[in-house]
């Protein structure tokens, strides 16, 4: 972010408290000399509001469509041509080789890039007054097809997943960059009081193969980095007080705790303690508000139903219903990781199993939202890091990565609704029209939340990083 007077307080703060920690003798009294009209202007022990309270709402560069973002990644990477982009060429040529000239250049994950062409697996049929060709695994999607924005001409960088994963949720392959919620956070703080600005879930049958860099702080003050939640029981493992420790003994040792920790800050004025102290008061906010929020036997039968969720349950229609249940608290950023769409064989049964598994939630979700009236300034984004071949891998049932093409879509927020964006090429291998690279992706998403993303900066090690790194444009054909 641009520099602010509250960040050279900061950086002042640290100065002096190097001087007065680490100066001797006469050295000492003359910096003080040479720094005393300066030092007298930063005495004051909370010299930001911003260091009292890291997550305190804050005012983007211009008026947002979105002020809130839930992102459902389906790590792993689904099928484009299986699910969102029928090519009838694909069927015609299933078993053949594709042209030499195609290939030229190209650096496949696993597989020989000339294996054959593999047909979609599928059905595909149109929904909607616009008119969507969707797969037949797809029903629940069909009935919201005209509330989103499908986007065919997704690209990224990366191959493979741990890589791809993380430039996908930070902008870079590298890890300890801030992941998206985290400079969501930093830049807007957070309306909740009671609950992280940005929350969790991992419903797949793993982890991501990123790991935790994917929804890290990186550089930021550790306040911005995601908090996992746990889709059972307790969200965050040891939340509840042991036996013998009650709310007045608790609250009278945080207190005693925070009393050091705001007296340090105020002398040292480094972010880390204000983190701290936003955990221990937020930690004990949560022993009220997270068991409310989890406790889905609040919500009706139909809503339920809706999501096929099931209380007491971890799944990811479970996930997606808590979601919306954050955004309502004021959490800003929301992200379920499904890692589970790695299919280099099994392709037909896997994709079906997990269609089954969160098609109907996902659309839930956007139906939900709607009612509520919060799909409007509420941005749900689903996808993973990238496609897959039109190639065949596993005697004829698998695809391999593939990082020339891919489909997302995109729901509320200020998206315009009910388009389909970009085309791939006859086989589904390139993004042929309208190209929607990942720095673009973050592009347009800081844009909705307020943000021009090239003056959403964090200076570290001398120079000012961002989202979108050097690159990135706003995709306007998907503003409304």
């Amino acid at each position: 972010m641009d520099r602010s007077p509250e960040t050279e307080a900061r950086a002042h703060l640290t100065r002096r408290w190097f001087f007065q920690e680490c100066g001797v003798g006469l050295g000492t009294a003359a910096l003080a000399s040479l720094l005393g009209a300066e030092t007298s202007r930063a005495a004051s022990p909370l010299p930001s509001p911003d260091l009292a309270d890291p997550l305190t709402p804050k005012a983007p560069h211009f008026a947002p469509k979105a002020k809130r973002v839930i992102f459902l990644f389906q790590a792993g990477a689904p099928s484009h041509l299986d699910l969102f982009d029928d090519k009838p060429a694909l069927r015609k040529f299933d078993g053949t080789l594709p042209p030499a000239e195609l290939l030229k250049g190209y650096r496949a994950a696993f597989i020989n890039p000339s294996s054959t062409l593999l047909a979609p697996k599928f059905k595909f049929a149109r929904h909607g007054q616009s008119g969507a060709e969707l797969s037949e695994l797809l029903p629940h999607l069909g009935e919201v097809v005209d509330d989103v924005a499908i986007v065919k001409s997704m690209v990224t960088d990366a191959f493979n997943h741990a890589p791809a994963q993380i430039f996908m949720n930070t902008g870079s392959q590298q890890f300890g960059r801030p992941s998206m919620g985290s400079w969501a956070t930093y830049g807007l703080g957070s309306e909740g009081r009671d609950l992280p600005g940005f929350v969790v879930f991992s419903t797949g049958s793993k982890g991501t193969s990123g790991g935790a860099a994917n929804y890290g702080c990186g550089f930021l003050p550790t306040v911005h980095q995601g908090v996992p939640f746990r889709g059972q029981g307790d969200p965050v493992l040891y939340l509840s007080n042991p036996p013998g420790v009650d709310r007045e003994i608790q609250r009278a040792s945080i207190d005693a705790v925070q009393a050091l920790n705001r007296q340090h800050l105020g002398a040292v004025g480094d972010p880390e303690i204000a983190t701290r102290i936003n955990a221990f008061e937020l930690a004990y906010r949560m022993q009220s508000a997270a068991p409310d929020l989890m406790n889905l036997a609040g919500e009706s039968a139909e809503t339920l139903a809706m999501y096929g969720a099931e209380p007491g349950k971890s799944s990811y229609a479970n996930a997606c219903l808590l979601a919306r249940r954050l955004v309502e608290r004021g959490t800003r950023f929301v992200q379920v990781f499904h890692e589970a769409w790695d299919h280099h064989g099994g392709l037909t049964s896997g994709l079906k199993d997990q269609c089954a598994r969160t098609d109907k939630a996902s659309a839930a979700l956007v139906k939900d939202l709607k009612r509520r009236g919060l799909l409007d300034d509420t941005l749900v984004i689903w996808g993973g890091e990238f496609g897959r071949t039109p190639m065949v891998q596993g005697g004829n049932d698998g695809r391999d990565h593939h990082p020339n093409a891919f489909t997302m879509w995109l729901a509320g927020g200020g998206i315009k609704p009910g388009i389909t964006l970009g085309k791939t090429d006859d086989l589904g291998f390139n993004a042929a029209e309208d190209k929607v690279h990942v720095h673009d992706l973050h592009a347009t998403i800081l844009h909705l939340l307020g943000f021009d993303h090239t003056r959403l900066t964090h200076r570290f090690q001398g120079r000012d990083f961002r989202l979108t790194d050097v690159s990135g444009e706003v995709v306007t054909k998907l503003l409304a």
